[in-house]
């Protein structure tokens, strides 16, 4: 016979856990209600669906990844909720056939996370895909900028209260550049002009030379 780690490991498993080789069990979570939008001191409603009439228990597992035990349902109806407790103040169990309700009375960040339902069966732990239950995130909302204010009583001869427009102020810096290549060029046309007519002044009057005979 072979004696090998693993022969003898999984013949402990078969004596030990039957249930690992054959089981099935099917569980569902669902909520009768839209939770997508939860708000404080709402009612959370969670229900846990199975094909075996057996007992289940509730548990929360938070931001962080602990897990919380909530409460055991049986498989006769009766809950019995953290220390020992047949009641709570702020759950509800209830069993209707095959079917496991859970519900927090007012819900409060505190009850944020993961639900979970979990059933034993033949001494192996059955895991129910896991409702996430949160707040919706609150963005902060940004304060809103002032727009700018009218300085009152001024007149259109305050011109140190008010602040150019740039497009205005490249228009003036463009036609004053033009003004001055104009003024400069009509100076030197005036110049030119001044020294041709005293050119053509000085020919004029200037004496012409008589002819030798």
């Amino acid at each position: 016979m072979d004696t090998s780690p693993a022969l003898l490991l999984l013949l402990t498993l078969g004596f030990c856990c039957p249930g690992i080789y054959g089981q099935s069990l099917e569980i569902k979570l669902r909520s009768p209600k839209d939770i997508s939008q939860l708000r404080v001191g709402q009612k959370l409603e969670l229900e846990c669906h199975t094909d075996r009439n057996h007992g289940a228990s509730w548990i929360r597992q938070d931001r962080s990844g602990s897990l919380h035990f909530i409460v055991f349902i049986s498989s006769v109806s009766r809950a019995t909720f953290q220390g020992g407790q047949r009641t709570s103040n702020r759950f509800e169990a209830s069993k209707d056939s095959s079917i496991h309700g859970l519900a927090v009375k007012s819900f409060t960040p505190q009850d944020q996370g993961s639900y979970f339902c979990v059933m034993n069966l033949n001494q192996m732990l059955h895991f129910s895909p896991g409702q996430r239950a949160f707040l919706p995130v609150t963005t902060a909302v940004a304060p809103s900028t002032p727009g700018p204010t009218t300085q009152r009583g001024t007149t259109e001869g305050d011109s140190c209260l008010r602040t150019p427009d740039p497009d205005s102020r490249m228009q003036e810096d463009l036609d004053s550049s033009c003004l001055t290549f104009l003024c400069v060029t009509l100076a030197g046309l005036c110049l030119l002009l001044l020294a041709t007519t005293i050119v053509l002044y000085q020919l004029k009057v200037a004496p012409t030379p008589s002819r030798c005979t």
